[in-house]
């Protein structure tokens, strides 16, 4: 296959928008690993005084993960949650068709994964504006992984950006907070939480190739029983063209290479991927995300009942609930947001 290469001349803010969505791209496939390579060459090669301050840091991260898990309050700063360049070089788009009341709190349960979740993570976490336009009083966040938080640099870039560990604590924290507009954790004018779980994870990162709507959801049932426990409504999400901004090096069920990113999932619980991509200056070579439209589709929120301790039969109704309306959103939506729509199934396991 020969390279297609971008022309010489193209409008400044496309150039500048395929450079905001290259820094994008790298630090979050290299981010995990330059952190803790930075942690050593600084404890390796620094004098007494660097070593001094990354013991101090090392106790702040620590006092922060048990007061709160390490969340950062509120909406934090909103100038690290508003990338509007790295949205419009797909673009992604929001599309609200429900009301999201701000007097309880909200589990969105965000599908497909794809490579990224780049739908999600910009909607919900690297520029929020559209989201706080539509869901007034609702402060959007993003689950990731819980080492996350644990991990000196790499904390704190994603705590800016609003993401919080998906572990149980962390969530019942979050999801359990007041709804009163007069308690102090809403002195910002927010009342409600809203944190998007991409339910599939690396599983379903792994089932990701363009056209291919495959969601790992049969047996993750882990988000309703926290829902059931906090009393938080959940919110259906489906991302249509998630799937379609990557492809990968292929991985069937029954190959070498996905049996390697088994084994490396179970210890880590991070996939490794081998995405396919555009480049800077090329269509067809790299590891850039091509642009394609992504919508994300936020449906209507499943109230449940709080109970501490949750019936399982109770937890199969409510899934099966959310899986109903992921079908739902599927048909009534894909003509009118994917190319080839007759082709594209949805396909949950």
């Amino acid at each position: 296959m020969t390279i297609e290469w971008a022309p010489l001349w193209v409008p400044l803010e496309r150039r500048l928008q395929t450079l905001v969505t290259s820094f994008f791209t790298y630090t979050f496939f290299t981010l995990p690993i330059s952190s803790c390579l930075a942690v050593v060459i600084l404890l390796y090669y620094g004098e007494m005084f660097v070593r001094s301050l990354l013991l101090i840091y090392f106790v702040k991260i620590y006092l922060d993960y048990k007061r709160n898990y390490g969340i950062m309050e509120g909406n934090g700063w909103l100038f690290y949650r508003s990338n509007r360049r790295y949205r419009n070089y797909f673009p992604v788009e929001l599309v609200k068709t429900a009301e999201l009341p701000p007097n309880r709190n909200y589990i969105v349960a965000s599908f497909p994964h794809g490579i990224l979740g780049t739908g999600t993570c910009i909607n919900m976490s690297l520029d929020i504006g559209n989201w706080l336009s539509l869901f007034p009083q609702v402060r959007p966040k993003i689950a990731t992984l819980d080492h996350h938080f644990k991990t000196p640099f790499l904390r704190d870039i994603v705590r800016w950006w609003g993401m919080v560990s998906v572990s149980k604590e962390s969530l019942a924290y979050l999801l359990s907070k007041s709804n009163d507009p007069k308690h102090r954790d809403n002195l910002d004018g927010f009342t409600s939480n809203a944190v998007a779980v991409l339910v599939g994870g690396a599983k379903e990162a792994m089932d990701s190739h363009p056209g291919q709507y495959i969601l790992t959801l049969k047996n993750r049932k882990g988000f309703v029983k926290m829902a059931v426990r906090t009393g938080s409504s959940i919110v259906p999400s489906l991302s249509f063209g998630e799937v379609d901004i990557f492809d990968q090096v292929a991985n069937p069920p029954d190959s070498s290479l996905r049996r390697f990113q088994n084994v490396v999932k179970k210890f880590t619980g991070i996939s490794p991927l081998l995405p396919k991509g555009r480049g800077i200056f090329n269509y067809n070579y790299g590891i850039l995300p091509h642009r394609r439209r992504i919508v994300q589709v936020v449906g209507s929120p499943i109230d449940v009942e709080k109970c501490e301790t949750p019936d399982p039969e109770y937890v199969d109704k409510i899934h099966g609930q959310v899986i109903d309306a992921l079908e739902r959103m599927f048909d009534e939506y894909k003509e009118k947001y994917t190319p080839n729509s007759k082709q594209n199934k949805l396909i949950i396991q």
